[in-house]
């Protein structure tokens, strides 16, 4: 292995997130997998786990106790939000983290204990976190020893709207997402709302006026706002295995129409590797951007006057989870960004 490689270790790779880290990084010439963790299936191969995985050259699932952290550069934290707090603790201060969770998302730990319905147990390490929405986040990845990757819903709502508030575009206090996932957003753990039967042939809302996503993609908006920001967002759970899709309501400011959106969102993106404006009145399709870091955005005016359409689609288990992950590991380790994520979507 080349001695310029970063060293990492996926703790909770038994997981939808870690097992694609693992995927990605298979392309990834800068990367190598030291260690992989998984309590339940500790001495087993990942093989064993994820068969689509067979043929890699890894390391066998071990213990978090088990982990020697002082042997990596860098560790990418897969496990359930409220223990991840912990395990960041006890890792050495020479290692990196780039965190999956959503124990760092929220700067404030009031909010964080309300949402998550329990104390933060590292105020210390929240106020050193970098929130890392890659394309708002570079400045202060490059310097970060704790990065908090965005949850898969916050991802999309907050790229195509914070470039509209911070050009001041869009009336802060219209803001309406309506986001739809496929069911490996729910994790990997056997709960009775994924089985099958539960969500074939049906389509539901769920966390209605209550999912602790809420927060987080205000305080997102927030930072591109100026002010602090109440949003209406309602989930829903479609019977596919990837992908989101947001649709995004907005009122207009006044002089302001559909194409000035649109214009200034392919701006703002024009150079970004992962972000794509379609053309206006465009369809973005989860299908199109499946297995891939990449996000489709469109506009459409509205048919009520003053009023516009935002469309957004990305996949939970890239661009809204590993992806992202990966793509502000390169950031931090100063690598190419695009390194392990260059592939297109998997189409059909």
């Amino acid at each position: 292995m080349a001695a310029d490689q970063v060293k990492v270790a996926i703790m909770g790779a038994s997981g939808y997130t870690g097992a694609e880290l693992v995927r990605l990084l298979a392309s990834h010439p800068r990367v190598r997998i030291e260690a992989l963790t998984a309590d339940r299936h500790a001495g087993k191969p990942l093989s064993a786990v994820f068969p689509h995985l067979a043929g890699q050259v890894l390391p066998d699932l071990t213990r978090i106790e088990d982990l020697d952290a002082d042997a990596v550069d860098a560790v990418f934290l897969c496990l359930p939000h409220g223990t991840t707090q912990e395990v960041a603790l006890a890792l050495p201060p020479s290692v990196r983290i780039v965190d999956l969770s959503a124990d760092f998302r929220l700067r404030d730990t009031g909010l964080y204990a309300e949402t998550y319905g329990k104390p933060h147990a590292a105020p210390d390490l929240q106020a050193k976190a970098v929130y890392g929405l890659t394309e708002f986040a570079r400045d202060g990845l490059a310097s970060a020893d704790l990065v908090a990757c965005p949850g898969c819903y916050p991802t999309s709502a907050q790229l195509p709207l914070r470039p509209l508030l911070e050009a001041g575009l869009i009336n802060p206090a219209s803001i309406i997402v309506d986001a739809k996932s496929g069911v490996s957003g729910a994790g990997r753990a056997a709960k009775e709302s994924s089985l099958f039967t539960e969500v074939a042939e049906g389509f539901h809302a769920y966390g209605v006026a209550n999912h602790r996503h809420a927060p987080e993609i205000e305080q997102g908006l927030a930072d591109s706002a100026g002010q602090p920001m109440r949003i209406t967002f309602t989930p829903h759970l479609v019977p596919m295995n990837r992908g989101i899709l947001a649709t995004v309501y907005v009122g207009l400011n006044d002089g302001v129409d559909a194409q000035s959106l649109h214009d200034v969102l392919a701006v703002r993106y024009r150079d970004e590797p992962f972000v794509q404006v379609l053309p206006m009145r465009s369809l973005p399709s989860t299908r199109h951007v499946r297995g891939s870091n990449a996000c489709h955005i469109a506009v459409h005016a509205d048919r009520v006057p003053g009023r516009a359409i935002l469309l957004c689609a990305i996949d939970n288990l890239v661009k809204g989870a590993s992806g992202q992950a990966l793509q502000n590991l390169n950031v931090m380790f100063g690598l190419d960004e695009r390194l392990g994520l260059a592939a297109p979507a998997i189409f059909p």
